[in-house]
């Protein structure tokens, strides 16, 4: 039998690790592209429109979900794992976005949400028949106190308790959402058993990957303890709004869960069996996210990536960054971590971190670049190449239910959701030719439309620092050293088979001079550059950045 070269041999491995240094464009699908005039994205719009996702140089794409719902939480309750939404178009639709997809040499993530599904999934209109049916445990019910009062004092995340009563069963079910989201019950071989067929289902029809929902969620304690109060000064609002109880609990019984592991693995067993398959876990946890992360990623047998809410919420500061970093880089010794700064769920991060109008552009340009420089892969989140700012959305015109539930301390997801804006000029920003749109769009975001990004514009940058990422392979798999963080810059070293490049983010709006002693061994720069070299020391306009290479 002929042996393959070498050559061959490099490609079939970076085609199994595709994943290792990806850059995934998440497409949210109420908001990319309308085909047929309804106001609302479908699956054809976003097939319309890879072609501009291909020109920007990402690896992949992510479709938040698209499944038959109800729509409660706008797809992530699900009623049919396997069907399309007609929102959204057919399975037909979904096959021709996938083969266009992969014409154009991109990979498809979808999303997989089986912590919980919709209340009207048939799984759980039988689950509420009966105590006795044959899925009447697939769901976490529970008996209630003997003053009637709920099992314990979990809480769900968008507000008041996470059980409610159910008539037909005279019992409480869980839900860490909405009360239309019950959560299945992993403590059922048969639930995971059918779970798993779920996933194997689109395995079968060509999918690439999984972006999974919530996924430290899936398991609770079966003994129903109460969570213990966190003490405050532990209290964050990483993971929920600032004005919402979820966060004064310490939520070690009802989420993240060392049982979980188990699960991971059997579904990392069964992506195993297809070939070149990634995953990347959503970890929602306060106080333990990187512990988290780097148990679900170790091992080479459960996700191949994670991401938690670092870097979607906290400081965009270099001592924040350099904190983060190396805490992670301690914990985590083999697995791969996946960066956003924004997502669906998020404030966009041109508005979160707190950039005045005028800084926005460069603003934009240097975050991206601190972003597409981080050891890991890298989400982004359609309309961040375009700056867009988080929209503001009249009560009134609110679809969140979060949002509404805790206005006006809290005003939901719904800014961050705002239509794609593709022309600068004419109606609907080209988004729909629908006289109104699912949510209404921003008037400073149609100038901010592709077809106004002319040379020099945020769009191009995304384009042209992609290109310079995926031709610079310590960027993409190398691995990182903080080499220093002052009050305004950042500097580390991402190393790859003995070739290093500096990293230096100035991330304040002042200018900032910085010492480092290596900067003779990089002295080259491996990108135009408005900073300055003096000995030792390197001088960086606002906003700016230094890339720099060994000169021999």
């Amino acid at each position: 039998m002929t042996q393959p070269d070498s050559h061959s041999a490099v490609r079939l491995t970076k085609q199994k690790d595709w994943w290792r240094g990806a850059v995934i464009y998440q497409i949210y699908p109420r908001s990319f592209q309308d085909s047929n005039g309804d106001g609302i994205g479908d699956l054809k719009g976003i097939t319309d429109r890879l072609d501009y996702v291909a020109d920007l140089g990402v690896d992949a794409i992510w479709l938040s979900p698209f499944f038959t719902s109800p729509m409660k939480d706008f797809g992530y309750d699900v009623s049919d794992y396997r069907g399309v939404d007609p929102i959204f178009g057919t399975l037909q639709d979904f096959d021709q976005l996938l083969a266009k997809a992969h014409r154009l040499d991109l990979k498809v993530m979808i999303d997989q949400v089986i912590s919980h599904t919709s209340d009207q999934h048939d799984w759980f209109k039988q689950s509420r028949a009966s105590k006795d049916n044959p899925k009447a445990d697939w769901y976490v019910w529970a008996d209630a106190k003997p003053d009637g009062s709920p099992p314990n004092n979990w809480l769900s995340i968008f507000g008041g308790s996470a059980w409610t009563w159910d008539p037909r069963r005279c019992q409480y079910y869980l839900h860490n959402f909405l009360t239309s989201q019950p959560d299945l019950n992993f403590h059922n071989a048969d639930v995971t058993a059918a779970l798993l067929d779920e996933v194997r289902f689109w395995l079968d029809r060509g999918v690439d990957g999984f972006r999974l929902d919530t996924v430290n969620f899936y398991v609770h304690n079966e003994s129903l303890e109460d969570n213990p109060a966190l003490p405050k000064d532990q209290i964050n609002s990483t993971i929920a709004p600032a004005v919402n109880p979820y966060n004064w609990q310490d939520h070690v019984n009802d989420k993240s869960r060392p049982e979980n592991i188990d699960f991971l693995k059997r579904l990392r067993a069964l992506l195993d069996e297809y070939d070149h398959i990634t995953t990347v876990g959503e970890i929602g946890d306060a106080q333990r996210q990187l512990d988290i992360m780097a148990a679900y990623t170790s091992g080479g047998d459960k996700l191949h990536m994670a991401y938690t809410f670092d870097f979607l919420g906290g400081d965009f500061n270099a001592k924040y960054f350099a904190q983060k970093i190396s805490e992670l880089e301690a914990i985590l010794t083999d697995g791969w971590p996946c960066w956003a700064f924004s997502n669906h769920d998020v404030q966009r991060h041109i508005s979160r971190w707190g950039i005045s109008p005028e800084q926005q552009v460069a603003f934009a340009k240097l975050s991206a670049e601190v972003l597409l420089s981080l050891r890991g892969s890298v989400c982004l989140y359609q309309g961040e190449e375009l700056a867009l700012p988080e929209a503001e959305v009249a009560f009134e015109d609110l679809v969140d239910p979060y949002g509404i539930e805790f206005w006006p301390n809290y005003k939901g997801r719904d800014g961050c959701r705002t239509p794609m804006v593709w022309e600068h000029e004419g109606g609907q920003a080209g988004f729909t030719t629908a006289n109104r749109t699912w949510l209404p769009i921003p008037v400073e975001h149609q100038r901010r439309a592709v077809d106004a990004q002319t040379d020099g514009s945020v769009m191009h940058h995304y384009q042209d620092f992609l290109a310079f990422r995926t031709a610079t392979p310590q960027l993409r798999e190398g691995d990182i050293k903080i080499i220093d963080a002052t009050d305004q810059v950042l500097a580390f070293i991402r190393e790859l088979d003995g070739e290093q490049m500096l990293c230096v983010f100035n991330m304040s709006d002042q200018a900032a001079t910085i010492e480092l002693p290596m900067l003779a061994d990089f002295g080259v720069a491996a990108r135009k550059t408005n900073s300055t070299i003096a000995g030792n020391q390197l001088s960086l306009p606002a906003l700016s950045s230094y890339f720099g290479v060994n000169a021999s």
